[in-house]
């Protein structure tokens, strides 16, 4: 299976697009980007981070601008890459609509879940703001596994191919140990982890199988 043309998935291709423009106003305009529009703890402030100045506390609409900013152009890439590649299969698989809303709750949630974890860091000295789409495109890759779980993927390392429903369970078996180790820091893992988490909550919702019925079934 093939990436769709982006014309025909016009919700990936805003989102590209989204992306690109918040990478270019942070090259543009520096840190006061991120400053603005970066996801940052409960109670971060510019007194508690005097060599920064002017940097908020948590404000409701970071949950969302978080993940249209990246720290460096290998992390956008990435991240685009796999929107491109798994995105466009779930859009024309759902429609546009659906999945709008699925990548939106995906990164707010992941964005939520964030928060705690670097609400928690910052308690402890680590005072630190998170960006990317990643949790986003964590709940994309889990949401492709579950409706195209014997798609295989050719891995880059090492070169093999894998069905999708393995590879998202080992991708998720390897966040949670990163995660709970410490094992790669910089990288926001719960994050990625809270992506996939609230993508299957969401799929389970639209299938009908959660005590709360959606008006219409979506999915199979």
């Amino acid at each position: 299976m093939g990436p769709t043309n982006l014309n025909d998935t016009p919700v990936v291709l805003a989102m590209l697009i989204a992306n690109a423009i918040g990478f270019v106003a942070y090259l543009v305009l520096g840190p006061a980007v991120i400053i603005n529009f970066g996801l940052w703890p409960l109670g971060a402030s510019s007194a508690s981070m005097p060599f920064i100045a002017g940097v908020p506390s948590f404000e409701p609409w970071q949950l969302v601008t978080y993940g249209f900013l990246h720290g460096g152009f290998f992390h956008l890439f990435v991240n685009m890459f796999a929107l491109w590649i798994f995105g466009t299969a779930l859009e024309s698989f759902w429609g546009s609509r659906p999945f709008l809303i699925y990548y939106l709750v995906c990164l707010a949630g992941a964005g939520l879940i964030q928060l705690f974890v670097a609400t928690g860091a910052a308690e402890a000295g680590n005072l630190y703001p998170t960006v990317g789409a990643s949790g986003a495109v964590f709940g994309i890759l889990l949401g492709f596994a579950m409706m195209f779980p014997n798609q295989r993927l050719m891995l880059i390392f090492p070169p093999i191919p894998i069905k999708a429903k393995y590879f998202v369970l080992f991708y998720g078996a390897f966040e949670l140990y990163a995660g709970v180790t410490g094992s790669m820091s910089g990288v926001a893992h719960f994050a990625h982890l809270g992506g996939m988490a609230f993508g299957l909550v969401m799929i389970l919702y639209w299938r009908g199988q959660l005590p709360i019925k959606p008006r219409r079934r979506l999915m199979r």
